[in-house]
């Protein structure tokens, strides 16, 4: 048994969390992590452990709220992206490369992120967290060097946890709501490249990148509240639209998301130049203001106080003209899409690939939608509902 300062609000009293059979499998190394922490740091851990399984390669997510505002393998970073992540004046690991590009999905979402990582935790990536507004980490191991860099955090008080990679928890799993226990088998499926054989559409090309971009969708969105929809790119998710009650909302919110990733690698974002002492949440928020277009008056003095000028805005016509180079991108959906909106959506942020369980009765009009842009649409058969 592990006793919380609280449950998910201060008035939720007394509250702890217990092992349903044995010890708890982790152990608390620093910190004082409360309930929200603990349930973003065993789904998270559950995401890269299956990434690590599938793709065999470092993994890493970045969770906030019980879904993740990112997830990624470890593939080296392009100059762009280094510069867009503020990562250029450092050496980065397989496993810092991963949690980078984890975080770089949506850097303001990711503001006091839950960190996980699928391997032992070394210092390029330890130091990466202690520049970053992070509220914990959960990993199967810390090098000393690691270690010590991490606890600085939070006048000490960064949460560390370091989880058993050999645990596995019972095939049954229980919780209670109102009173009420539910009961039902564990969600122990995981995604994999049998899962995209059965190619729908007539375009049935995929490469092996997309391939793994599709699984890599596929396993995050088993730990994304539902509805879920998940936008990736060489690697890394781009984009995530959770927990909403409409599926084309969670195609929608996804693509803009992955349109506003694209755009903060523009050449006029890029060269922003920033004052001097502006830290690295102020120039997040900044560069997310500069690409949207909504922005009011007071969010265009944001702008003047940080920036040393703020340099013409980007037109329509600009954005059109950059988004044309977001192409080749695999989506997941943890549910059948009921029209062709969804493919419609998805085809402007530039899906080629599309893995979705199927089942629909308009999966045929689906198929069609797919056929026009030339997409590759595999039904997978599973649907990946997480609440």
């Amino acid at each position: 048994m592990y006793e919380l300062k609280y449950g998910c609000n201060p008035n939720q009293k007394p509250a702890e969390i217990r092992s349903v059979t044995g010890k708890l499998p982790f152990k608390v190394l620093n910190g004082n992590p409360g309930y929200i922490n603990f349930m973003d740091a065993l789904n998270s851990w559950q995401l890269v452990k299956e990434l690590k399984t599938a793709i065999d390669m470092p993994a890493a997510a970045s969770f906030k709220h019980v879904s993740p505002a990112g997830a990624a393998i470890g593939l080296p970073l392009t100059d762009e992206l280094k510069k867009a992540y503020f990562v250029e004046d450092i050496e980065l690991s397989p496993l810092a490369s991963a949690y980078i590009r984890s975080r770089g999905a949506d850097r303001v979402s990711s503001f006091g992120d839950w960190a996980a990582l699928s391997d032992i935790v070394d210092k390029s990536t330890a130091f990466i967290l202690k520049r970053e507004v992070s509220d914990g980490i959960i990993a199967p191991g810390y090098t000393q060097e690691a270690f010590e860099i991490l606890k600085q955090k939070k006048g000490g008080k960064y949460n560390i946890v370091e989880i058993d990679p050999a645990y596995e928890p019972s095939e049954i799993e229980t919780r209670q709501i109102f009173g009420i226990e539910f009961v039902q088998k564990r969600n122990n499926h995981i995604a994999g490249y049998e899962d995209i054989k059965n190619i729908v559409t007539e375009n049935k090309e995929i490469p092996d990148n997309a391939r793994r971009d599709m699984i890599l969708a596929m396993i995050t969105l088993k730990y994304t509240q539902s509805n879920s929809v998940c936008y990736v790119l060489n690697g890394q998710v781009v984009g995530c639209g959770a927990g909403q009650q409409s599926r084309i909302h969670c195609t929608r919110l996804a693509g803009d998301k992955a349109d506003i990733w694209y755009l903060k690698q523009h050449p006029k974002v890029l060269s922003l130049k920033f004052k001097q002492g502006v830290g690295r949440p102020e120039r997040d928020n900044a560069i997310d203001l500069f690409v949207r277009n909504d922005v009011t008056d007071y969010e265009i003095n944001m702008l003047n106080d940080v920036l040393e000028t703020v340099p013409e805005r980007l037109t329509g016509n600009d954005k059109m003209k950059w988004l044309e180079g977001l192409k080749n991108v695999s989506l997941g959906s943890d549910a059948f899409f009921p029209f062709r909106d969804n493919i419609d959506r998805a085809y402007q942020s530039g899906v080629k690939y599309i893995a979705q369980p199927g089942g629909s009765v308009r999966d045929d009009i689906v198929i069609n939608a797919c056929n026009e842009y030339k997409m590759v649409m595999a039904m997978t058969g599973v649907r990946l509902f997480h609440h």
